[in-house]
Formats: structure tokens, sequence, C-alpha cells
């Protein structure tokens, strides 16, 4: 009896993960010959809060960054004053 175990991080619709089971499902039917009635699947979805990579929480890497101060620069083709 296969069982799959798969972690989303974030989350995914109902549909969605609807249509992930039945795609998954008919993969080991088709490549396994297994019994579809037998294949169990588990979808479990991490929070973005709960998940890191590189030393920092996905939630963290993901969120808008803020962005500089626009400061114009001199122009440098511009006459002097003086």
């Amino acid at each position: 009896m296969p069982f799959v175990s798969i972690r989303l991080a974030g989350t995914a619709t109902k549909d969605q993960k609807s249509a992930i089971v039945a795609d998954v499902t008919q993969s080991l039917v088709t490549r396994l010959g297994k019994n579809p009635a037998a294949v169990q699947i588990v979808i479990e979805e991490v929070s973005l809060e709960n998940y890191g990579a590189g030393g920092i929480l996905i939630a963290d890497r993901d969120a808008p960054q803020p962005q500089p101060e626009f400061k114009p620069q001199e122009d440098a083709h511009a006459e002097s004053s003086q």
C-alpha cells in the first residue's frame, strides 16, 4: 500500500489539493501498477512562519523589503553658478 506525504510551504486551495491527490494517485497506478484504492496521500501545509531556509524564515524572505529613500543626484552636466 503506497503512502505519500507531501509538505507544502504555504497553503493551497481544496481544488488544488484534490488535483494533486488525483495526479499522484494516477502516477502510482500508471508507473507502479498500484491499486488506486490502496494509495494514501497526506498533504501537510507548513506555515511560512514555521519554515526557514538559508538562516531566515521564508515569511521574512518573501516579505516586501523597505525601499531606500530616493535622493536625486547632482547633474554633472549642469552649468555651475560660480
